[in-house]
């Protein structure tokens, strides 16, 4: 007799080629579900674009092009890519979460300064700090693998992640500077004595006033 703990093996091992009422596997429906929904996305994206923004002219509401975000992000994307391609170790095949989240937080630090540029109206540089965690795996490979590819790999998100901290914190810092308010802090509220004091000073102005 099959026990539940059989039957939840089964299903574990076979559940993406279960065969489905219409001749189809799950896994195929699966993918057809991301093909569809990723063309929607893109064609909606393309959309915007052909339509402008809501700016003047067709820009942003900061005044700048909607185009104007594909340089800094072909910064990230293209050497990611190129990166990619030239391992010879694959460690980027066997590690694909880490190099991920590497270059995630890259595209993370030049997404906020986007914004932060876009929103300020200020002129924003390509170069950035970030850009040094992809330059060391470039360079690595540029030179013949002189580090193993893995531990590049994790001083490079190390590296990021630091980066991105960092460079968020400024901002809420200046935002707190500019504003006059705390962050994550709470004003401390008069010491006893002073108050003593000062009820004290106020009471023999009040006698003398009288007086």
């Amino acid at each position: 007799m099959t026990s539940s703990r059989d039957i939840l093996t089964i299903i574990a091992y076979h559940g993406l080629t279960l065969q489905l009422p219409i001749n189809i596997t799950l896994n195929l429906v699966s993918n057809y579900a991301v093909v569809i929904l990723t063309t929607y996305l893109v064609v909606g994206y393309v959309t915007v674009i052909m339509k402008g923004g809501v700016g003047k002219n067709g820009s942003t509401v900061a005044g700048t092009s909607i185009l104007s975000p594909v340089i800094p992000f072909s910064l990230v994307v293209v050497p990611a890519f190129i990166i990619f391609q030239k391992s010879e170790s694959n460690v980027y095949q066997h590690h694909p979460s880490l190099y991920i989240l590497a270059f995630g937080m890259v595209a993370a630090k030049v997404t906020n300064r986007l914004v932060v540029a876009h929103m300020t109206k200020s002129e924003m540089e390509y170069y950035d700090w970030s850009l040094l965690g992809p330059a060391m795996l470039f360079l690595n490979q540029y030179f013949n693998h002189a580090l193993p590819e893995y531990y590049v790999l994790w001083l490079c998100t190390i590296w990021v992640c630091v980066d991105l901290v960092r460079y968020c914190g400024q901002i809420c810092l200046e935002i707190c500077a500019h504003l006059r308010i705390q962050l994550f802090r709470i004003t401390p509220a008069p010491a006893p004595a002073a108050t003593h004091a000062a009820n004290g000073t106020r009471r023999a102005k009040r006698a003398h006033h009288h007086s």
